[in-house]
């Protein structure tokens, strides 16, 4: 998050550098600014599900692994229990020897040992065998997988320098934005593969190389035990040759069901151990659904606060609102890809963490189901022994059960601190996206505003009016206070005017109230009428979690309702404003008009742009046209010039609605110039 933070931060500096350099117009950047951010957004989207893609993909590797590593371990248990299978029947066969005399005690126990120790031996041989060779074997592949991968990345930068050369117009940045990612892609998703058959391969030429080793050795050991009853019995015993291989034959048929009972009981373990892969793989599978979730809902929940943010903002343009729209879209997708990447790491921590108590309860089982499963006819003393078993492994899950709770408890509770922690910056980020918008309509309106030269305009037209000699003080301050009345009057209707569509709109709220309640109170009989037919069996918890959303439902359509009363105020007073501004528009329009008729001051002005064009010449010249003499023009003139400049007078309506008496101060000072003028 910090570090999706500093990019942002960057990215601003960024634009703010682009802006001090291109000078470009500010709906010219704004442009750009938007179709930027849709980039980025597609971007994201891309990444997204790129992400998901590997996080799916890692985690199948994973149960791969486990699988291969069963394999191999399953593989190497082999030896060491035909080794015991075949060592506990021979021990049988000298046992009934030594009851029958041919053998004594001591010779029993020398003919085991000697047979033991040389069994082991050969264990130990297999063992050292299979390591040495297994490591040899993987070294050599890693080797060509080194090799391929080598080639592979030289493939990649070469297919990657064939489309980055390309040239790309601003129209076609999209496809070369899925261009590029589909390429990455297939270059992540061909290693994968490459990786994952190299992973198989290995395993497979490991496997076969332990059945190979298995099959010498299992071979030695019927050698040792052969020189055992064919060599070594006749000489200690003194049995014939056909009764030692009689001996033999009863320890081959004896090992057979021996052997097949141990297969059994391995292809057992071994469906135990795909079960229990294929219960976590339904935990992830959970998992991603439970991310998917989070993520809407946090998408959702954020998607409704900026909506509900932006349409308190009545003065912004589209456009703004459009790109505060989808400036937060483009974070919201940034924050949520990176939580649902710190959620499947947590996932995994959890699962790591839980892992050795589960693979103890594991074994725990397939004990308790192979013991169940080879000895169905049970005494009362194995049956008992079973039950305490079974208790234990009962005891083991819920213990497993409350830790594996509790685990998920702490990771969630410290990725709910993530998420408010990246949503917290979320919301700092979008404030200031939202003031620096703010700021620049601000900043278009003022220099809107300033770029009306009235007031410049009026001091000429007071100085000219000074000048003239039509002008008497009685007239001058007749003409100053019409002006005034006319100004009052317009401000009282305004006043009656804003007051009676206030009391219209409350009027209108009551009433809208007043049918509300009277719904929520029909809408609460009915409830109380059905009341008894509700299910019984429903929790507390569950009545209070409908409870909570009827409440915040009657909240939000409160809220609702509120603002949308706002909204018409807002709207009905904006109205009344544009009136009001019309009305002291006209009045300042006519008070020139009648000052300049008094004094008799013909005044030429810019004139607004006519539809046809006009060559350069006459454009310059009427721009920089200035004050004529008295005797250059008519009255009519003068009036007709004054009337066509509508905003002239927008400087002292605006300072008449900010505060009365400095609207009052100009004209006042003007009129008393133009008495000492007229008195001179």
């Amino acid at each position: 998050i910090p570090q999706m933070e500093a990019f942002w931060k960057q990215t601003d500096k960024a634009q703010q550098a682009f802006w001090d350099q291109s000078k470009c117009s500010s709906a010219k950047a704004a442009k750009i600014m938007m179709d930027l951010t849709e980039k980025m957004i597609a971007v994201e989207s891309l990444l997204s599900e790129s992400q998901d893609l590997q996080a799916m993909d890692i985690q199948e590797r994973l149960f791969n692994w486990e699988l291969m590593v069963k394999m191999i371990d399953s593989l190497k248990s082999c030896i060491p229990e035909e080794c015991k299978c075949r060592l506990n029947i021979v021990s049988n066969i000298l046992d009934n020897l030594t009851v029958k005399n041919t053998l004594s005690v001591r010779q029993k126990e020398e003919l085991l040992t000697d047979l033991h120790k040389a069994f082991w031996e050969q264990l130990a041989h297999f063992s050292n065998e299979c390591t040495q060779q297994s490591k040899d074997l993987i070294l050599k592949r890693l080797e060509c997988r080194a090799k391929k991968r080598e080639e592979f990345k030289e493939r990649q930068k070469a297919e990657q320098g064939s489309l980055l050369s390309k040239t790309f117009q601003s129209e076609d940045i999209h496809d070369f934005v899925k261009a590029y990612h589909e390429l990455l892609e297939k270059h992540r998703q061909a290693q994968w593969e490459l990786e994952e058959e190299d992973d198989c391969e290995s395993t497979e030429a490991v496997a076969d190389l332990y059945k190979e080793l298995y099959s010498k050795v299992s071979h030695a050991l019927a050698e040792l035990v052969t020189e055992l009853f064919l060599q070594t019995l006749p000489v200690v015993t003194g049995l014939s040759v056909r009764e030692c291989e009689l001996l033999k034959e009863e320890w081959q048929e004896n090992s057979v069901p021996q052997l097949e009972k141990w297969e059994t009981h391995r292809q057992r373990r071994w469906k135990l151990f795909q079960e229990q892969l294929l219960q976590e793989k339904k935990l992830w599978i959970k998992e991603y659904a439970l991310s998917a979730v989070m993520q809407k809902h946090l998408s959702e929940k954020q998607e409704k606060i900026i909506q509900g943010v932006v349409s308190r903002l009545g003065c912004l343009s589209d456009e703004s609102v459009n790109y505060i729209l989808q400036k937060h879209r483009l974070l919201l997708c940034s924050v949520l890809r990176r939580l649902t990447l710190r959620r499947a790491g947590m996932a995994a921590l959890a699962h790591m963490r839980l892992s050795r108590k589960k693979s103890l309860l594991q074994e725990l089982r397939e004990q308790h189901t192979l013991q169940k499963g080879s000895s169905p006819c049970q005494d009362e003393d194995q049956w008992q022994l079973q039950k305490a078993v079974e208790s234990h492994i009962l005891e083991e899950e819920e213990k497993l059960e409350e830790e594996t709770h509790q685990t998920h408890l702490e990771f969630h509770q410290q990725l709910v601190t993530e998420i408010q922690e990246a949503l917290q910056f979320l919301q700092q980020h979008m404030e200031q996206v939202i003031g620096r918008t703010l700021l620049q309509h601000a900043q278009r309106e003022a220099g809107e505003k300033s770029s009306d030269d009235g007031q410049d305009f009026k001091e000429r037209l007071v100085e000219a009016a000074v000048e003239s000699v039509y002008g008497t003080s009685s007239n001058i301050n007749r003409l100053v206070q019409n002006y005034y009345q006319q100004l009052g009057k317009i401000t009282e209707g305004y006043e009656g005017k804003k007051l009676q569509q206030l009391k219209s709109l409350q009027a209108e709220r009551s009433e809208r109230n007043r049918l509300r309640n009277k719904e929520e109170n029909e809408l609460a009989l009915k409830e109380k009428q059905t009341k008894g037919l509700l299910n019984v069996s429903s929790t507390v918890h569950q009545r209070m979690v409908l409870q909570q959303k009827k409440v915040l439902a009657q909240f939000e359509l409160q809220q609702q309702i509120r603002l949308e009363s706002l909204k018409q105020k807002l709207l009905g007073l904006r109205h009344l404003q544009t009136e009001l501004e019309n009305q002291l528009r006209e009045a300042e329009q006519d008070f020139v008009s009648e000052l300049a008729a008094l004094a008799r001051v013909p005044v030429a002005v810019k004139k607004k742009p006519s539809k046809r064009s006009k060559p350069a010449g006459e454009k310059t010249h009427s721009k920089r046209k200035t004050f004529q003499s008295p005797e250059s023009a008519d009255k009519d003139d003068s009036q007709e010039n004054i009337q066509e400049r509508p905003g002239l007078t927008s400087g002292l309506c605006r300072e008449r609605l900010q505060s009365p008496h400095e609207g009052e101060t100009e004209p006042r000072k003007n009129s008393k110039m133009l008495k000492k003028r007229s008195n001179r």
